[in-house]
Protein backbone atom coordinates (compact mmCIF):
# COMPACT_ATOMS: atom_id res chain seq x y z
CA UNK A 1 0.00 0.00 0.00
CA UNK A 2 1.35 3.44 -0.97
CA UNK A 3 0.10 6.48 0.97
CA UNK A 4 0.97 9.99 -0.16
CA UNK A 5 1.44 12.53 2.64
CA UNK A 6 0.80 15.80 0.81
CA UNK A 7 1.74 19.03 2.53
CA UNK A 8 -0.07 22.16 1.34
CA UNK A 9 2.56 24.48 2.82
CA UNK A 10 5.83 24.95 0.95
CA UNK A 11 8.00 24.52 4.07
CA UNK A 12 9.99 21.32 3.60
CA UNK A 13 10.63 20.99 7.35
CA UNK A 14 6.88 20.58 7.89
CA UNK A 15 6.70 17.92 5.18
CA UNK A 16 9.58 16.05 6.80
CA UNK A 17 7.93 16.16 10.24
CA UNK A 18 4.65 14.89 8.81
CA UNK A 19 6.33 12.08 6.88
CA UNK A 20 8.18 10.98 10.03
CA UNK A 21 4.93 10.93 12.03
CA UNK A 22 3.19 9.03 9.23
CA UNK A 23 5.90 6.38 9.09
CA UNK A 24 5.69 5.83 12.84
CA UNK A 25 1.93 5.29 12.57
CA UNK A 26 1.90 3.20 9.40
CA UNK A 27 1.42 -0.54 9.47
CA UNK A 28 4.14 -2.86 8.16
CA UNK A 29 3.90 -2.94 4.39
CA UNK A 30 2.59 0.61 4.06
CA UNK A 31 4.94 2.84 2.09
CA UNK A 32 4.77 6.54 2.99
CA UNK A 33 5.63 9.10 0.31
CA UNK A 34 5.99 12.80 1.08
CA UNK A 35 5.33 15.70 -1.27
CA UNK A 36 5.50 19.51 -1.09
CA UNK A 37 3.82 21.94 -3.52
CA UNK A 38 5.88 23.77 -6.12
CA UNK A 39 4.27 27.11 -5.25
CA UNK A 40 2.18 28.75 -2.56
CA UNK A 41 2.52 30.08 1.00
CA UNK A 42 5.35 28.96 3.22
CA UNK A 43 2.85 28.41 6.04
CA UNK A 44 -0.92 28.80 5.67
CA UNK A 45 -2.22 31.29 8.22
CA UNK A 46 -4.93 33.26 6.37
CA UNK A 47 -8.00 32.53 4.27
CA UNK A 48 -6.27 33.98 1.22
CA UNK A 49 -3.25 31.73 1.68
CA UNK A 50 -5.52 28.74 2.10
CA UNK A 51 -7.23 29.49 -1.22
CA UNK A 52 -3.88 29.82 -2.99
CA UNK A 53 -2.64 26.62 -1.37
CA UNK A 54 -5.72 24.74 -2.59
CA UNK A 55 -4.67 25.24 -6.21
CA UNK A 56 -1.08 24.26 -5.42
CA UNK A 57 -2.20 21.16 -3.55
CA UNK A 58 -4.56 19.98 -6.31
CA UNK A 59 -1.77 20.39 -8.84
CA UNK A 60 0.51 18.33 -6.59
CA UNK A 61 -2.06 15.58 -6.12
CA UNK A 62 -2.75 15.39 -9.85
CA UNK A 63 0.88 14.40 -10.43
CA UNK A 64 0.31 11.35 -8.20
CA UNK A 65 -3.13 10.32 -9.45
CA UNK A 66 -3.19 6.60 -10.17
CA UNK A 67 0.23 6.10 -8.55
CA UNK A 68 -0.80 5.91 -4.87
CA UNK A 69 -3.49 4.01 -2.96
CA UNK A 70 -4.50 6.85 -0.63
CA UNK A 71 -3.73 10.46 0.19
CA UNK A 72 -3.29 12.13 3.57
CA UNK A 73 -3.61 15.92 3.49
CA UNK A 74 -0.80 17.12 5.76
CA UNK A 75 -2.34 20.51 6.44
CA UNK A 76 -4.47 21.30 9.47
CA UNK A 77 -6.98 23.36 7.48
CA UNK A 78 -7.85 20.20 5.49
CA UNK A 79 -7.18 22.38 2.46
CA UNK A 80 -9.05 21.42 -0.73
CA UNK A 81 -10.36 18.23 0.89
CA UNK A 82 -13.68 18.08 -0.96
CA UNK A 83 -12.11 18.92 -4.32
CA UNK A 84 -9.33 16.39 -3.77
CA UNK A 85 -11.88 13.69 -2.98
CA UNK A 86 -13.73 14.41 -6.18
CA UNK A 87 -10.62 14.55 -8.37
CA UNK A 88 -8.50 11.70 -7.01
CA UNK A 89 -9.24 8.05 -7.86
CA UNK A 90 -8.25 6.95 -4.34
CA UNK A 91 -9.34 7.77 -0.76
CA UNK A 92 -8.31 11.21 0.54
CA UNK A 93 -8.23 11.91 4.30
CA UNK A 94 -7.72 15.28 5.99
CA UNK A 95 -5.52 15.29 9.08
CA UNK A 96 -7.80 17.44 11.25
CA UNK A 97 -10.88 15.64 10.00
CA UNK A 98 -9.32 12.30 10.97
CA UNK A 99 -8.24 13.43 14.42
CA UNK A 100 -11.64 14.97 15.23
CA UNK A 101 -13.54 11.84 14.22
CA UNK A 102 -11.09 9.66 16.16
CA UNK A 103 -11.54 11.90 19.20
CA UNK A 104 -15.28 11.25 19.07
CA UNK A 105 -14.55 7.57 19.73
CA UNK A 106 -12.72 8.38 22.95
CA UNK A 107 -15.29 10.45 24.81
CA UNK A 108 -18.22 12.80 24.62
CA UNK A 109 -16.45 16.09 23.89
CA UNK A 110 -13.14 16.97 22.28
CA UNK A 111 -11.16 20.19 21.96
CA UNK A 112 -8.97 21.50 19.16
CA UNK A 113 -5.66 23.19 19.97
CA UNK A 114 -3.70 24.96 17.27
CA UNK A 115 -0.99 27.57 16.64
CA UNK A 116 -1.37 31.31 16.11
CA UNK A 117 -4.35 33.43 17.03
CA UNK A 118 -7.01 32.66 14.41
CA UNK A 119 -9.40 30.10 15.85
CA UNK A 120 -12.43 30.97 13.71
CA UNK A 121 -11.26 28.96 10.66
CA UNK A 122 -10.94 25.86 12.85
CA UNK A 123 -14.36 26.41 14.41
CA UNK A 124 -15.75 26.60 10.88
CA UNK A 125 -13.80 23.49 9.85
CA UNK A 126 -15.19 21.48 12.77
CA UNK A 127 -18.69 22.64 11.81
CA UNK A 128 -18.15 21.64 8.16
CA UNK A 129 -17.25 18.16 9.36
CA UNK A 130 -20.55 18.07 11.26
CA UNK A 131 -18.92 17.94 14.68
CA UNK A 132 -19.70 21.33 16.22
CA UNK A 133 -21.91 19.67 18.81
CA UNK A 134 -19.06 17.39 19.93
CA UNK A 135 -16.43 20.15 20.14
CA UNK A 136 -16.04 21.69 23.59
CA UNK A 137 -13.61 24.40 22.51
CA UNK A 138 -11.14 25.58 19.90
CA UNK A 139 -8.06 27.29 21.30
CA UNK A 140 -4.67 28.47 20.11
CA UNK A 141 -1.30 29.23 21.62
CA UNK A 142 0.43 32.43 20.56
CA UNK A 143 3.40 30.71 18.90
CA UNK A 144 3.36 30.51 15.11
CA UNK A 145 4.27 27.41 13.12
CA UNK A 146 7.67 28.90 12.33
CA UNK A 147 8.29 29.61 16.01
CA UNK A 148 7.23 26.09 16.98
CA UNK A 149 9.74 24.67 14.51
CA UNK A 150 12.54 26.95 15.78
CA UNK A 151 11.75 26.51 19.49
CA UNK A 152 9.85 23.24 20.02
CA UNK A 153 10.44 23.24 23.79
CA UNK A 154 8.92 26.70 24.13
CA UNK A 155 5.90 25.63 22.08
CA UNK A 156 5.53 22.47 24.16
CA UNK A 157 5.34 24.50 27.37
CA UNK A 158 2.58 26.68 25.93
CA UNK A 159 0.72 23.67 24.58
CA UNK A 160 0.82 21.89 27.92
CA UNK A 161 -0.59 24.93 29.70
CA UNK A 162 -3.44 25.09 27.19
CA UNK A 163 -4.06 21.32 27.41
CA UNK A 164 -4.48 21.55 31.18
CA UNK A 165 -7.18 24.20 30.70
CA UNK A 166 -8.92 22.32 27.87
CA UNK A 167 -8.92 19.04 29.80
CA UNK A 168 -11.39 20.60 32.23
CA UNK A 169 -13.95 20.68 29.43
CA UNK A 170 -12.90 17.99 26.94
CA UNK A 171 -12.22 14.26 27.03
CA UNK A 172 -9.54 14.47 24.31
CA UNK A 173 -7.52 17.20 22.59
CA UNK A 174 -6.74 17.36 18.88
CA UNK A 175 -3.36 18.95 18.12
CA UNK A 176 -4.23 20.80 14.93
CA UNK A 177 -1.19 21.88 12.97
CA UNK A 178 1.11 20.16 10.52
CA UNK A 179 4.00 21.80 12.37
CA UNK A 180 2.84 19.88 15.48
CA UNK A 181 3.18 16.47 13.82
CA UNK A 182 4.63 14.03 16.33
CA UNK A 183 4.27 16.46 19.24
CA UNK A 184 1.68 14.19 20.86
CA UNK A 185 4.36 11.62 21.71
CA UNK A 186 6.33 14.22 23.68
CA UNK A 187 3.34 15.75 25.46
CA UNK A 188 1.16 12.70 26.17
CA UNK A 189 3.05 11.51 29.28
CA UNK A 190 2.35 14.91 30.88
CA UNK A 191 -1.30 15.18 29.78
CA UNK A 192 -4.37 13.78 31.58
CA UNK A 193 -6.48 13.30 28.43
CA UNK A 194 -5.66 11.64 25.09
CA UNK A 195 -3.82 13.84 22.58
CA UNK A 196 -4.54 13.15 18.93
CA UNK A 197 -2.03 13.71 16.16
CA UNK A 198 -3.79 14.38 12.85
CA UNK A 199 -1.18 12.69 10.70
CA UNK A 200 -1.21 9.46 12.71
CA UNK A 201 -5.01 9.35 12.73
CA UNK A 202 -5.23 10.09 9.01
CA UNK A 203 -2.73 7.37 8.11
CA UNK A 204 -4.66 4.74 10.06
CA UNK A 205 -7.98 5.80 8.52
CA UNK A 206 -6.42 5.82 5.05
CA UNK A 207 -5.15 2.27 5.59
CA UNK A 208 -8.63 1.21 6.69
CA UNK A 209 -10.30 2.72 3.62
CA UNK A 210 -7.83 1.04 1.27
CA UNK A 211 -8.31 -2.30 3.04
CA UNK A 212 -12.10 -2.03 2.71
CA UNK A 213 -11.73 -1.69 -1.05
CA UNK A 214 -14.78 0.54 -1.44
CA UNK A 215 -15.42 2.01 -4.91
CA UNK A 216 -15.31 5.70 -5.69
CA UNK A 217 -18.81 7.20 -6.13
CA UNK A 218 -19.87 7.09 -9.78
CA UNK A 219 -22.71 9.55 -9.25
CA UNK A 220 -23.38 12.58 -7.06
CA UNK A 221 -21.19 15.42 -5.91
CA UNK A 222 -18.02 13.36 -5.48
CA UNK A 223 -18.08 11.55 -8.81
CA UNK A 224 -15.00 12.29 -10.88
CA UNK A 225 -15.41 15.30 -13.19
CA UNK A 226 -15.57 14.69 -16.92
CA UNK A 227 -15.33 16.95 -19.94
CA UNK A 228 -14.38 20.08 -17.99
CA UNK A 229 -12.22 22.58 -19.88
CA UNK A 230 -9.69 24.91 -18.25
CA UNK A 231 -6.74 27.11 -19.18
CA UNK A 232 -3.46 27.77 -17.41
CA UNK A 233 -3.50 24.65 -15.27
CA UNK A 234 -0.78 22.04 -15.05
CA UNK A 235 -1.25 19.29 -17.65
CA UNK A 236 -1.93 16.69 -14.93
CA UNK A 237 -4.60 18.79 -13.22
CA UNK A 238 -6.24 19.70 -16.53
CA UNK A 239 -6.34 16.01 -17.43
CA UNK A 240 -8.13 15.12 -14.18
CA UNK A 241 -10.76 17.79 -14.84
CA UNK A 242 -11.27 16.54 -18.35
CA UNK A 243 -11.55 12.96 -17.16
CA UNK A 244 -12.54 10.14 -19.44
Amino acid sequence: MRVLVANANTTEAITEACVAAARRAAAPGTEILGATPAFGPRVISTRAENAIAAHALLSLLAEHAGKVDAVVLAVSHDTALDAARQLMPCPVVGMTEAACFAACLLGGKFAVLTLGTAVAPYEELVARHGLAGRCAAVAAISATAQEAIRDPEGAQAMLLEAIVELSRRADAVVLAGAALAGMDRVLQPRATVPLLDGIACAVKLAEMLVALGLPKPATGGYAAPSGREATGLSPALAALLKGG
